[in-house]
């Protein structure tokens, strides 16, 4: 049998009695360490940073810094800027993780499979013709061929382009 580490699952695991203490997207930019809590850009109203447990390299999340738990809550200033940053955010990867398809979405309430139901944020996950394999099915396992570090890096590089007001 062949065994594959994922240490850095066990935080996530463990992180769910926690949810209930704290809102890691409200925390996350009041830090001022965007390195660390892998934030790759931010707007007036909302800002984009890595998943820190992907489901593939490049997952990205676009959230508003307020506190708000559903989409018609947003102001339009919001929900514009939210939009506008999903879609420079499909420019990035495209320009940097070269994938060639995006899931993206949002999941609205506890029933809907939100992990965190009480403040939205949309999810940008990039695709490659064949990313997908027998894992996630038979082992319940996903293979991420690349460090969340390593791929901070390699997106905060494209960010003034993509992200600018063009």
């Amino acid at each position: 049998m062949e065994y594959i580490w994922a240490p850095w699952r066990m935080e996530f695991i463990q992180s769910a009695d926690k949810k209930a203490e704290f809102c890691f997207l409200c925390q996350k930019p009041q830090e001022h360490n965007d390195k660390s809590n892998y934030i790759l850009y931010r707007g007036s109203s909302n800002y984009v940073l890595l998943n820190a447990y992907p489901y593939n390299p490049g997952h990205l999340l676009v959230a508003p810094y307020r506190h708000v738990g559903r989409v018609e809550a947003l102001t339009d200033t919001e929900a514009a800027e939210h939009f506008n940053l999903v879609r420079k955010s499909v420019v990035l990867l495209t320009r940097m993780v070269k994938c060639t398809g995006f899931n993206i979405g949002m999941n609205l309430g506890k029933i809907a499979g939100a992990g965190v139901d009480d403040h939205i944020h949309t999810h940008i996950v990039p695709r490659w013709q064949g990313d997908t394999n027998f894992m996630p099915a038979l082992g319940n396992t996903k293979v991420l061929p690349e460090a969340l570090s390593a791929t901070y890096d390699k997106l905060v590089e494209g960010v003034p382009e993509a992200f600018s007001n063009g």
